[in-house]
């Protein structure tokens, strides 16, 4: 029960706000919310609040999964309570300052929702507090621009959409002129809504960008990642973008990543860092690398939860294929960054930028956690140029039905993220195979049907 008087809450009286916009995450990472008005969100803020448990057993566009337990048709979708974090608050610059908070889900006696993104993040950062680290984030999203609108969007039927910059220029200065008025707000309005920027830059591909997120404790990293996608799509309506984070819109690009970059602290300084080691990885960082490498693909569908996501699985596209880890190498999964005692750290390259961050967040620090238990070891070398020494290691699985399948018989990740939710979300994985399997592609009509 949050306290009447936190400083949230004085802040927010002080306001005069007659309403305020609150938000949930659903299992792919969407912000579900509404707007409340003052009165009903004071009480609120003491006790929850309904809503709708549908947000948890439907997929991104609406329609109910057919094979869930916990939620589903059933039980009829009741409220389930929604709390409201005081931490989180904020305004929303391009929302006339709305104030604005997070929340998520708990059961009636108050103790954390089973299958809530946020909450599945925070019993493993529990777990890692309980042995004394801390985790420490930051995340990088790529993710291209086009010149459409929800409306022009859905005329075009899925054809290909219009960047808002031709051709193949990274780190230009030349492009971020092109669209001076939606660079420069992503910067100074996600810096007034809490998410701060450390960098921008347009990558390689039309239209595409690249920001990094300043690095922050894991949870509030989360937060402010899920609100960097939502925002950065609502800043762009201003100026006729749509921002799109799908993980691979044309086969003729690179695919778009969702980096996330570790360290583990004690509240006082980096763990990672060893300035005697010959790597300068202390013995903590290799376990948990070592975590990473011998489990991440138990993760793989929190990691690559949609169809497309397994289209940028490439090889020579940039995108890691395999679980191989180098010493500042981008081809490699786990790409280790030793150098200060402040910035040494993990950069785990495998998501795409399609992630629920939640979930992604929970994976990889759940891995690293895992090796950290079980003090494993690193037991192959790093790989050097493309994955140069990782020739024999296996692949990622190229389907979403490979990985859940995966996912759904591993014990660590029950251990780690409770039966509850793995049982939950490889259903809903499942679903999302099913609803593919279903359909008939523009390319199986222009590959068969004149010719078979």
């Amino acid at each position: 029960m949050a306290s009447l008087h936190h400083p949230a809450l004085e802040k927010l009286r002080k306001s005069n706000a007659s309403k305020v916009k609150v938000a949930v995450s659903d299992i792919d990472g969407i912000l579900r919310g509404k707007f409340l008005h003052i009165d009903k969100f004071e009480g609120a803020a003491e006790g929850g609040f309904g809503f709708c448990d549908v947000v948890l057993g439907w997929d991104m566009h609406d329609v109910t999964y057919d094979n869930t337990q916990v939620t589903g048709w059933q039980h009829g979708f009741p409220d389930a309570l929604a709390r409201i974090d005081l931490g989180t608050a904020r305004n929303v610059p391009w929302d006339g300052g709305v104030p604005f908070f997070l929340g998520e889900f708990v059961n009636a006696d108050g103790s954390p929702h089973p299958l809530c993104p946020r909450q599945t993040l925070k019993r493993v950062l529990a777990r890692a507090a309980k042995l004394g680290y801390q985790a420490m984030c930051g995340m990088e999203f790529e993710w291209f621009n086009f010149r459409e609108t929800p409306h022009s969007w859905a005329g075009k039927n899925g054809q290909p959409p219009e960047p808002i910059t031709p051709g193949m220029f990274g780190y230009s200065i030349l492009r971020m002129a092109d669209n001076p008025g939606f660079f420069n707000a992503l910067m100074d309005d996600m810096l007034a809504f809490g998410v701060p920027i450390e960098g921008l830059h347009t990558e390689t591909g039309p239209g595409v960008y690249e920001a990094a997120i300043a690095f922050s404790g894991a949870l509030e990293q989360a937060d402010r990642a899920i609100l960097f996608k939502t925002g950065a799509r609502e800043i762009g309506k201003r100026f006729g973008v749509m921002p799109s984070f799908i993980a691979k819109w044309s086969p003729k690009y690179p695919g778009c990543s969702g980096h996330i970059h570790q360290s583990l602290s004690d509240g006082k300084s980096n763990l990672f860092y060893d300035g005697d080691a010959p790597r300068r990885m202390s013995a903590l960082f290799e376990s948990y690398l070592a975590g990473q490498v011998a489990c991440m693909m138990e993760f793989g569908p929190m990691l690559w939860p949609t169809i497309n996501s397994y289209k940028r699985l490439v090889d020579g596209f940039w995108a890691p294929v395999k679980p191989t880890w180098g010493m500042d190498n981008r081809t490699a999964s786990f790409r280790v960054l030793a150098g200060s005692p402040k910035a040494t750290r993990l950069e785990t390259r495998c998501p795409g930028s399609d992630v629920n961050p939640y979930l992604a967040m929970a994976a990889v620090i759940a891995a690293g956690m895992h090796g950290v238990e079980k003090g494993l070891k690193l037991t192959t070398p790093p790989i050097t140029g493309t994955n140069v020494g990782g020739e024999n290691v296996p692949r990622a699985p190229r389907s979403l039905i490979e990985t859940t399948r995966v996912f759904q018989q591993s014990q660590i990740a029950r251990d780690w993220l409770g039966d509850a939710f793995v049982d939950h979300f490889a259903a809903t994985r499942d679903w999302e195979w099913r609803q593919w399997q279903d359909a008939v592609t523009d390319w199986e009509l222009r590959r068969y049907f004149e010719i078979v």
